[in-house]
């Protein structure tokens, strides 16, 4: 079965094993941070008039991203970067008005666990998310039939029942588009890659508050919960604390673990604030999940922070940075790297189909670069009729012959060149992810 065949499996299968989940009444848990995206109307032609007014001396070679947001300079400057590296990041922002007066915006969802409840939703699974900032405004957009949360009582609610007890955290997410050039002085710099720009202000996130009912439902049901999906702790400054969540999560997950014995464990990987404390996070938690997952700018920059680099358009080397990165940290079962190319599994083998998993994230990951939206089933038509990426293809290729046994399994992407959405990609792959996961033995979905 070649991988469009695959492809239309999944479309065509999607909706029963959904409808299974649902009837099953198995969730996969979805944690820990939520906040308000803030999405701006991002235009070159006012970055650029604003490159010429405040930072007219400004060269490509010496451009920095400063720690923090203070004035316009500063704000020119880490927008700049990212936009002629290509690369995705999070910087913090002391004033907000700064940015806010240049450019539209409008409302939208922030957050790996509850873009991805999001994401479930679009396609009718149903799921259970960890709120952080539970505001009027974030409660209204999550307001679906299809998202639980739990209440104080301990018992699964929608969020339109949610009582506000959190500060609001707001975050301006700025995507830049492949092609467009920026402008310093007389030279002009083409963006090479499709990407975002987050601009936080951090309020709630910067202590990752837990909800001890949320834990305790997740333990006492786990026989229900297919998959514990972990992430958000980037913010995280004081590492004190960082420690102090991070030990509750291990042993929540030990008690998970206990009342399910097939249960996945999953920790999806961000950008972080801080060095050391992605370090100290990834020491502590990754020895205790059974899959870590990242993109390929998180895989990059966790290997060169061991010292080990890799070429991250050599499919070859990722795969050996992915091996390093299990046995370094005694990862039990396995690392998933997403690509705008690709995405792959390299591990143990599962229980489960994983390659099915692969095909949902990349499916709802790229409905999300059409219209920017969660992808529907009707969506997700449009991605099928999609090509296929033909560097994912080439991967393919390689990856079979060098692993004729099926020890490691890549998915070429559906491709779109220049996706004029790039927000929650990663967090509606891992969403697809999910569905995956029955919680059971092999074979109880498919």
């Amino acid at each position: 079965m070649d991988i469009n065949e695959k492809y239309n499996r999944v479309f065509e299968g999607l909706e029963q094993v959904v409808q299974k989940r649902a009837k099953k009444e198995i969730y996969p848990a979805f944690g820990y941070t939520s906040n308000l995206d803030i999405l701006c109307d991002f235009r070159m032609d006012i970055l650029n008039q604003l490159l010429a007014k405040y930072l007219p001396d400004a060269k490509p070679e010496t451009i920095k991203v400063p720690d923090r947001i203070y004035t316009i300079e500063n704000f020119l400057s880490a927008v700049a970067f990212f936009c002629i590296h290509g690369i995705g990041g999070e910087v913090d922002i002391e004033d907000p008005s700064i940015l806010s007066k240049y450019f539209a915006t409008r409302n939208g969802m922030g957050g790996t666990a509850v873009q991805a409840a999001m994401a479930l939703s679009a396609v009718h699974c149903p799921s259970i998310v960890h709120l952080t900032d539970d505001s009027k405004e974030v409660c209204e957009i999550l307001d679906s039939p299809y998202i639980y949360t739990v209440s104080s009582e301990g018992e699964l609610i929608h969020t339109d029942q949610v009582v506000q007890t959190a500060q609001q955290e707001i975050h301006f997410i700025m995507q830049f588009k492949k092609g467009d050039e920026v402008q310093m002085g007389t030279q002009k710099i083409a963006i090479p890659t499709s990407n975002r720009l987050i601009i936080t202000k951090i309020t709630v996130n910067e202590t990752v508050p837990f909800s001890k009912p949320y834990f305790a439902y997740i333990e006492q049901h786990a026989d229900q919960i297919s998959s514990n999906v972990l992430s958000s702790f980037n913010a995280l400054q004081d590492e004190n604390l960082l420690l102090e969540r991070l030990e509750y999560v291990k042993k929540h997950i030990s008690k998970y673990r206990e009342n399910n014995l097939h249960g996945i464990v999953y920790f999806e990987d961000a950008h972080y604030h801080n060095g050391s404390i992605r370090k100290l996070c990834l020491e502590t938690i990754y020895p205790e999940v059974d899959i870590v997952s990242l993109n390929e700018e998180e895989l990059k920059y966790t290997l060169e922070m061991y010292h080990q680099p890799i070429d991250s358009e050599d499919i070859l080397s990722c795969t050996a940075g992915c091996r390093y990165i299990k046995e370094h940290f005694h990862i039990r079962k396995g690392v998933i790297v997403h690509t705008k190319d690709y995405s792959m599994y390299v591990g143990e083998r599962l229980e489960t189909d994983i390659e099915f998993g692969l095909l949902c994230g990349n499916l709802l990951a790229t409905s999300k670069t059409i219209s920017g939206s969660y992808g529907t089933k009707e969506q997700i038509a449009q991605v099928m009729q999609l090509p296929l990426s033909e560097k994912g293809l080439q991967n393919l290729e390689i990856i079979s012959s060098a692993f004729p046994q099926g020890e490691v399994v890549l998915v070429p992407s559906k491709y779109i060149d220049k996706p004029k959405y790039t927000i929650g990609l990663g967090d509606s792959f891992v969403a697809g992810v999910q569905i995956c996961f029955s919680g059971e033995s092999a074979g109880y979905l498919y």
